[in-house]
């Protein structure tokens, strides 16, 4: 999705600009005001089958899936909208206004999102002690990469063209083909655009 950056502001005044606002939805982190806009017909489409891959596995568990929709509270600094976040952890499903203990995070990259949500974002998910996986999911090439945590630290897998993708914090698999049903992506990423 497509950020614009906008000053520096105190979380309380973040806040109360995130939970009023209709019409746009806003990250805050550590100060940096961002304001999130729709993404392209692909990156809607992944995150679309994305949630209907995981969450065709979590109908007869507790585990919850939340859209962008839902804000993630990493801190009291730092909250995010994520395209998709799992939480099996009953307090997540009894809040009313952010999810605080997921296991699963999901970004779908953007060429304007792709810088921070590689480096800054996953700095911040690998901090939350609760998040067991962070999976970043190409917009451009058939491509998901997926950070798993393990006791002496993170695992890193990348899944190409004809794989499965085992999410083990959820102990599920999918086809990639299943995220990128009807696509036609040539592999080749489109680097034009790096602002974010």
């Amino acid at each position: 999705m497509a950020q614009h950056k906008y000053p520096t502001i105190d979380v309380e005044d973040y806040l109360i600009l995130d939970k009023n606002s209709k019409n746009a939805r806003y990250e805050y982190l550590d100060g940096e005001l961002r304001m999130l806009a729709g993404g392209s017909p692909y990156h809607s489409a992944i995150i679309a089958n994305l949630t209907i891959a995981v969450g065709g596995f979590l109908r007869d568990n507790s585990c919850w899936i939340y859209n962008s929709d839902v804000q993630l509270r990493l801190s009291e600094t730092r909250y995010v909208h994520p395209d998709v976040t799992v939480s099996c952890d009953e307090r997540d499903h009894e809040s009313e206004e952010a999810v605080q203990y997921p296991c699963l995070v999901i970004e779908v990259l953007s060429p304007s999102t792709e810088a921070i949500d590689k480096i800054k974002k996953l700095a911040y998910y690998q901090e939350c002690p609760t998040i067991q996986e962070y999976v970043m999911v190409d917009s451009q090439s058939i491509r998901i990469e997926v950070y798993h945590r393990e006791n002496d630290g993170w695992k890193f897998h990348t899944y190409g063209p004809e794989r499965v993708v085992k999410l083990e914090s959820l102990d599920i698999q999918f086809p990639i083909k299943d995220i990128y049903r009807g696509m036609k992506l040539t592999g080749i990423r489109n680097n034009k655009s790096k602002k974010s």
